[in-house]
Parts: C-alpha cells; sequence; structure tokens
C-alpha cells in the first residue's frame, strides 16, 4: 500500500523552504529564524521545517548554500535588508541561484549522467528481455508437468 501521506511535502514547499533558508542565510541570520518564517506560511512547526531542511532539500542545494554564504561575505546583506520580506524572495535569487536550482533540477529528473541513464535503460531492456524469457520457459514447463501429471493420473482411473 503505497498511499502518499496527507501532510507529504510538496516539491513548492521544498522549493519554499529552500529559497528562505538561502535568503537567510544571505542576510546572516540563523536557519531557525528561516525554519520559523516557513513554519508559518505552511502551517508546519519550525521542527518539522528543520527536519525536512536536514533531512531531504539541503543535499539538492549544496552549491546554493555555498553561494549564498559567499554572497553574505561579500556584503551583500546591505542591499537585501533595504528589500522587504516578501520582495526579497525574488530580488536575492541571483542568475547564479537560479542556474544551480535548474542543474538540480535536471540532475533530480534525468537522473546524474545522461550517458549513464540510457546506459542503464538499455540494461533494464535486456535484464526485463531475460526475465520474459525465463518466465516463458517457466511456462512451458509448467504445462509439460501437467500434461505428465495428467497422463500419471489417467492409467491410475482406469486401473
Amino acid at each position: 500500500m503505497n498511499a502518499t501521506r496527507q501532510d507529504a511535502w510538496t516539491q513548492d514547499e521544498d522549493v519554499l523552504l529552500a529559497e528562505t533558508v538561502l535568503r537567510y542565510i544571505r542576510l546572516g541570520k540563523t536557519q531557525l529564524e528561516a525554519f520559523e518564517e516557513v513554519a508559518k506560511k505552511l502551517s508546519r512547526t519550525s521542527a518539522a521545517c528543520g527536519f525536512r531542511w536536514n533531512a531531504t532539500v539541503r543535499k539538492r542545494y549544496a552549491k546554493g548554500i555555498q553561494l549564498a554564504k559567499e554572497e553574505r561575505k561579500r556584503g551583500g546583506t546591505e542591499r537585501e535588508e533595504v528589500a522587504s520580506a516578501e520582495d526579497s524572495i525574488t530580488s536575492t535569487f541571483s542568475i547564479d541561484d537560479a542556474i544551480s536550482f535548474l542543474e538540480t533540477m535536471r540532475q533530480n529528473v534525468s537522473g546524474n549522467k545522461p550517458e549513464s541513464s540510457h546506459q542503464d535503460i538499455s540494461t533494464l531492456y535486456e535484464e526485463n528481455q531475460k526475465l520474459k524469457d525465463q518466465v516463458k520457459r517457466y511456462h512451458q514447463a509448467w504445462e509439460e508437468m501437467g500434461k505428465l501429471w495428467q497422463w500419471v493420473q489417467i492409467p491410475k482411473e482406469k486401473g
């Protein structure tokens, strides 16, 4: 039974969490503050947001975290403090962040390497064909066993 949980995280919620945490890193604020902001927006607890960030989302945004820390060191905080909290998500999302995000999404969708993905599909196709052949042989053997069983049963019934 693979039912989706009602409280499962959506991709949009993951993106909101990532954008907020990255913004807070750029501003030099704590991640805990970011979790509290996201928790209010998503009607979740800040602990749930923190767990999701550390368990899943953080891994996908390693490059974004590095870029946010570098921007913070370069003094990007003065520019961002002027922007409002709502507008800062779009105004602080640099082209580097966008490229990093798109590369991460491409890797998540198509696998790590397109060449290996094609190779994996070929390997799976070959394995599938072998399994089909094996099932066909088992089916034929089963039919033979059925015929043998009928052949064994018929003389006993007559005798």
